[in-house]
């Protein structure tokens, strides 16, 4: 029950939407973070606590009945991007493994710090689930 909003002639994004139209029950999280449902980040590491943000905001939505399927847009707040353009490749394959192959609009800004100090990376997410 989307459709991916893509001009004619313009390229096509990678890993991304430019834009999606949609309609349905709205599901959003606040700004999650990689540390474990005990609130602990078991890792410093940019790719693990990439994975634990995924699994948590994966489990928020699974509590309103939506899926990786239905995500329609996220944003990313990463503390280092250096270290993030570095990592596409591991990225990437944590994306298609616990996203599979839905690109939503995403956005992706660094930031100086976030507010648990030793988050690398937050993400707000939006889903739809359809009626």
């Amino acid at each position: 029950m989307k459709r991916v909003l893509q001009p004619k002639g313009w390229k096509r994004p990678k890993g991304y939407a430019n834009g999606i139209e949609t309609n349905g029950r709205l599901v959003m999280t606040a700004g999650i973070i990689g540390w474990n449902p005990q609130e602990e980040f078991e890792s410093d590491d940019l790719v693990d606590q990439l994975r634990q943000t995924l699994v948590n905001t994966m489990a928020i939505l699974a509590e309103a009945g939506a899926g990786a399927e239905h995500v329609v847009r996220m944003t990313w707040y990463v503390t280092d991007r250096e270290d993030y353009l570095a990592r596409q490749k591991e990225i990437g394959a944590i994306w298609k493994e616990l996203m599979g192959t839905n690109f939503p609009c995403m956005a992706c800004v660094q930031v100086s710090s976030l507010m648990e100090k030793r988050a690398k990376i937050e993400i707000e997410t939006t889903a739809v689930v359809p009626l």
